[in-house]
C-alpha cells in the first residue's frame, strides 16, 4: 500500500511540476511572439487555430519525406521540430487568451487513465 501511495504522490507532484513548467514556458513563448510583432492588433481566433493545424500538416509531410534532419535545427528530425511548432503555437495562443492548457493536459490525462480500452471504440 505504501508503494502505491508513494507512486500516487510522485505522479501528483510530477503533474504539478509539468503544469507549472508548461504555463511558464507558454508565458515565455507568448512574450517572444509579442516582442516579434505577431500580436500587433487583434488576431483572428480561427486563423490562429488554422496555423496550429498547418504545423501538424508540416509534421505529416516531414514524416512522408522520411523525417530528414530539420534545416534550422539539424540535431532534430523534422517531425519533432514541426510538432514543437504545434506546441509553441498552442502555448502562444493559450497564454494570450488565459487558457490553462498545462492544467488541462494533466486533468485530461487523469480522465483518460480511467477510460476503457480504445475508449470502447473499434479503432
Amino acid at each position: 500500500m505504501t508503494t502505491i501511495r508513494t507512486q500516487h504522490d510522485a505522479a501528483t507532484q510530477t503533474a504539478a511540476i509539468f503544469a507549472a513548467a508548461f504555463e511558464a514556458m507558454a508565458h515565455a513563448v507568448h512574450a517572444n511572439a509579442v516582442a516579434k510583432g505577431f500580436w500587433e492588433g487583434d488576431r483572428n481566433h480561427a486563423e490562429a487555430i488554422a496555423l496550429m493545424h498547418a504545423e501538424l500538416s508540416e509534421a505529416l509531410e516531414a514524416l512522408r519525406n522520411g523525417n530528414p534532419p530539420d534545416e534550422h535545427l539539424p540535431e532534430f528530425g523534422s517531425v519533432a521540430v514541426e510538432l514543437a511548432d504545434v506546441v509553441i503555437r498552442i502555448m502562444d495562443y493559450s497564454d494570450a487568451h488565459g487558457h490553462d492548457v498545462g492544467l488541462a493536459i494533466v486533468a485530461k490525462h487523469r480522465y483518460n487513465l480511467g477510460r476503457a480500452y480504445r475508449h470502447g471504440k473499434e479503432f
